[in-house]
């Protein structure tokens, strides 16, 4: 049997009318010979009644640290109630459908509770389905691990379920349905002109993903590259191309080439907080750089954009962290400055590998714009800088005029 997965966001599910729209899709593709699996995300977003945020509030009102697992377990609840409504309004329409939760679909992980890794997929009791004539409205962001707990995948979590189920159904394409037309070449709600991506590489998507750009999680893609599976980012509402994410290279089928572009977008991630350690002698003759780090890890500090010297260590962390990271570190006896209201702007493009004079336009363009620069970090396929967050719309308008983004389509 000839599989699809189609992937719908808690947005496009969250009123009837959006639900019949998205049942129509589902109804298209069984006439084009492609048996649909469904995924789905809990219906609506922060404050409306099911959303993932919603239930997040709701036992935090009963406990500010709460217990992971039982977190995870009710946290999964918003997900089963899409697949469920789902697949009663496709029912109602005169279609087979059932609902599955991600257990039931054969979903297995580790037992990370809150952003769990999934270890295997046995897709049996979805093939059952299909071949009945049924179809599988699966919820995402979810699985089960080999104790039995319910766990959940992490924000952007049915991303994964989605192209997960695709690699274990041999699915050529998995389709991602969200609120946006595709991929932007920069946020449209600080660009509101920026055009759709019509194409771009696997390891593209992955940076600006990773870089703060929302539209996809980036171990869906990594699993996708893994697979050879071809993404394609694509509204709910409205018919059109979106964005297709697949290996550089090549021309596709359609004769449409991917090529190398110096910049391909703009990311960026605000509520950053700037951490400046200095004190020590020389940091690289004693094992205190060691310590620091060690320090954050174990108390589950993720860090950023890390400069290192003999005098000065520096790196941003989440605002949210920022007073743990005073607390853990106050009793080095070192000098510890955190700093919060700063954003990280970021430009990729697979092509700027060996580009001479890219980091030169990041810089003369945020230097005409009145942007100081704190702290930047590069690798084969970004250059990102570390800015004040009052900054961040002059310095991607800025970026964005710079590489002419305005003409990517």
């Amino acid at each position: 049997m000839n599989f699809c997965v189609l992937k719908f966001g808690g947005s496009s599910l969250n009123s009837a009318a959006l639900r019949s729209q998205v049942a129509h899709k589902i109804g298209e593709k069984l006439q084009s010979r492609c048996h649909p699996v469904v995924v789905v995300s809990a219906m609506g977003r922060a404050g409306d009644s099911y959303a993932t945020d919603s239930f997040v509030s709701l036992i935090k009102d009963a406990n500010p640290d709460p217990n992971p697992q039982n977190t995870d377990l009710l946290l999964s609840c918003g997900e089963i109630i899409s697949a469920v409504i789902l697949a009663e309004t496709l029912n109602n329409l005169g279609y087979k459908a059932r609902a599955f939760t991600g257990w039931q679909a054969g979903i297995r992980t580790d037992q990370n509770f809150g952003s769990a890794r999934i270890l295997s997929v046995d897709p049996e009791e979805i093939q059952k389905a299909a071949a009945a004539g049924i179809i599988p409205i699966v919820a995402g962001f979810q699985g089960w691990s080999s104790s039995g707990a319910v766990t959940t995948l992490g924000r952007g979590g049915s991303d994964i379920t989605a192209v997960a189920l695709g690699a274990a159904l041999n699915c050529e394409t998995v389709e991602i349905y969200t609120d946006v037309d595709g991929v932007k070449t920069a946020d449209p709600r600080l660009v509101p002109d920026a055009p759709t991506i019509s194409l771009l590489t696997y390891s593209e998507v992955i940076e600006l993903a990773h870089l703060g750009a929302k539209v996809v999680h980036p171990r869906a893609v990594e699993i996708a590259m893994e697979s050879g599976i071809e993404l394609k980012i694509l509204a709910a509402d409205q018919d059109g191309i979106g964005t297709t994410i697949t290996r550089g290279g090549g021309a596709k089928p359609d004769g449409r080439r991917i090529r190398d572009r110096v910049v391909t977008g703009i990311a960026h991630l605000t509520k950053r907080a700037h951490v400046k350690i200095s004190g020590a002698e020389n940091f690289n003759e004693t094992d205190v750089t060691l310590k620091i780090f060690n320090l954050l890890a174990q108390n589950r500090v993720s860090v950023d954009l890390i400069y290192l010297s003999p005098e000065l260590i520096a790196f941003i962390v989440d605002d949210e962290k920022a007073e743990l990271v005073k607390k853990v570190l106050a009793d080095l006896g070192l000098n510890i400055t955190v700093e919060q209201g700063y954003a990280k702007v970021s430009v990729v493009g697979a092509g700027m590998h060996g580009v001479p004079g890219v980091m030169a336009r990041v810089v003369r363009s945020l230097e005409q714009a009145d942007v100081p620069i704190y702290q930047t970090t590069d690798s084969h396929a970004n250059i990102s800088c570390l800015i004040k967050e009052e900054d961040l719309l002059a310095a991607v308008r800025a970026l964005f005029d710079e590489f002419e983004l305005s003409k990517e389509g």
